[in-house]
């Protein structure tokens, strides 16, 4: 039996319908799409266009050509977009690499808030270190912490000071509602493989309505093919060509597409609930077992659960756990400010993170498998 508790690096097993959409886009819609007028092209575009449609309908956009689908470089292409080189940029004190990596290598100068404080106060914080940014990007979720961030509030900061905003909702699609006509925000960029139970390779940047005739403004990220006006020596200045240089994953997209039909078809509420009720779970098992350090903010919200065990590295209990047929994460998950910040660094901890498919028989054997290893006969 295998347990599957990383859903924050990627969620597994997927939905049936997934795995079934992939194998159709292959066999069925295999052409180059917008690259061609034959009809497997055009099958490929189709497919395209629905997850645009499905994706913009989860999140409040309703022009689904404002969808860049880019896989992995969502956030790259997001924060390079806004920020020059040298740029003053904000951002939180919980941020993945994928964020704080980006901005090292264009030479910006990085400043952090406390995402660990109250919110107003953090709020504060935020409009006092405005003067003179040009980007505030941050987590609307952490992959460590139960911890979500007010990002309509701080997108609202933003708009007021004309700063640009781009939120990592990483951890957060699928999971959390956003509803990008309330959320102001500049961009919003998503992991398809987690929350949304896609595949590998389907990350996608969501720009607000706002954006459509004037991003040509924006610096891109790659050039190349578009399959729009081949004789420009540029490329184009209109979502979402001016992006998405190459060929797409279609099969890949079309996976995702299916996956967000699943949860939207559960309703994130539900997923949420079930998500949440397995992590207050996890919390009660790992803080009444001796020898354990829980890492728990005051106002949990999530479904990620960080902890350490006295005396073992987290690699050590992470190995013990999977001999026991768990899977989870340890280390520092990608996030070293964060580990930093709430002092687990440089070993990291231990990360149980669950999805839509966990249940609590599971958590059960998860708890007499942590009392063993902790030294505790059981819980």
């Amino acid at each position: 039996m295998t347990i599957y508790f990383d859903n924050a690096a990627t969620s597994w097993p997927k939905p049936a319908e997934v795995g079934s959409a992939m194998v159709r886009a292959i066999e069925q819609a295999g052409g180059n799409p917008g690259r061609g007028a034959h009809s497997l092209s055009l099958a490929a575009s189709h497919t395209v266009y629905e997850c645009r449609e499905e994706l913009g309908a989860l999140m409040g956009l309703t022009k689904p050509e404002n969808i860049v689908f880019n896989t992995t470089y969502a956030l790259n292409l997001a924060i390079k977009a806004f920020a020059k080189p040298g740029a003053k940029v904000l951002c939180s004190c919980l941020e993945h690499n994928s964020v704080m990596r980006p901005l090292r290598a264009l030479g910006c100068k990085i400043e952090t808030f406390d995402a660990l404080a109250g919110e107003e106060e953090m709020l504060s914080e935020i409009k006092k270190r405005l003067d003179g940014c040009s980007l505030v990007v941050c987590t609307h979720a952490s992959n460590i912490l139960p911890i979500r961030l007010p990002v309509g509030r701080i997108s609202r900061l933003c708009r007021t000071r004309g700063v640009a905003f781009v939120i990592d909702a990483a951890q957060s699609a699928g999971v959390l509602d956003i509803d990008m006509k309330n959320i102001t925000a500049d961009a919003v960029c998503i992991a398809g493989h987690k929350g949304l139970y896609g595949p590998a390779g389907c990350g996608a940047v969501l720009f607000a309505e706002r954006y459509g005739q004037n991003i040509g403004r924006l610096a891109t990220l790659i050039e190349g093919g578009s399959g729009v006006n081949s004789l420009d020596p540029s490329m184009p200045e209109l979502l979402p060509e001016r992006f998405e240089a190459g060929t797409l994953g279609v099969p890949a997209i079309a996976g995702l597409c299916a996956g967000i039909r699943a949860i939207r078809e559960v309703g994130l509420t539900a997923i949420r609930a079930h998500e949440y009720t397995l992590a207050a779970r996890a919390a009660e098992i790992l803080g009444n077992t001796r020898g354990v350090k829980l890492y728990i903010p005051r106002r949990p919200h999530g479904s990620v659960v960080l902890f350490n065990v006295d005396g073992l590295s987290p690699d050590a209990v992470a190995s013990m756990l999977d001999e026991c047929g768990i899977c989870v994460r340890a280390g520092l998950h990608c996030s070293p400010a964060a580990h930093e910040r709430i002092g687990t660094a440089p070993a990291g901890a231990v990360r149980v993170s669950f999805g839509a498919f966990n249940t609590l028989p599971e958590l059960e054997h998860f708890a007499r498998a942590i009392g063993e290893i902790s030294g505790e006969a059981k819980i």
